[in-house]
């Protein structure tokens, strides 16, 4: 809440310096605003009684989405790529993939490697984890399991994510 939105009777003022002008009545306070060209902006709502403080309302947001603005510059976005196997990989197709997915995991990005099951090796799950294991030892140099390999339904993945 700014100026004329303020309807309590008395609030703690600080000053545009931060000093402490003591509990005064919101006409006082009102005044002090308008003889100095700065709002009376309410900080502390919940406070008895609450708490104003003198300030260039529209210099100070602007200040904070310049800050907002800053932090998500350097906010670091992590996507997921993924990296599609089959049961019956040849291992030098293995090595390829394990190539990209290694490129992934140095530029910062998580990976999920995946393998659909089709036809009868639904009922051999195990052929897909020992390949998805042996994919997770040849990245092993840029990678950390995340989530261990696992069988859902027809889909065996596992998630990597890069080294620190």
């Amino acid at each position: 809440m700014i100026n004329e939105e303020i309807r309590d009777k008395e609030v703690r003022l600080i000053d545009e310096n931060g000093g402490q002008q003591g509990v005064v009545k919101i006409a006082v306070a009102m005044a002090m605003a308008e003889e100095r060209g700065l709002d009376l902006v309410k900080i502390a709502p919940n406070a008895v009684p609450p708490v104003c403080k003198l300030m260039d309302y529209g210099k100070y947001c602007y200040e904070q989405t310049k800050r907002e603005k800053e932090q998500r510059k350097n906010q670091k976005t992590i996507e997921v790529k993924e990296v599609r196997l089959s049961a019956t990989i040849d291992v030098h197709d293995l090595e390829v993939k394990a190539k990209a997915c290694s490129k992934f995991l140095q530029g910062g990005d998580k990976v999920k490697v995946s393998i659909r099951l089709k036809g009868r090796l639904i009922t051999h799950g195990e052929v897909g984890l020992d390949v998805l294991n042996t994919f997770a030892d040849m990245v092993r140099d840029d990678a950390v399991v995340e989530r261990a390999a696992k069988q859902e339904g027809r889909n065996l993945f596992m998630i990597l994510a890069p080294k620190n």
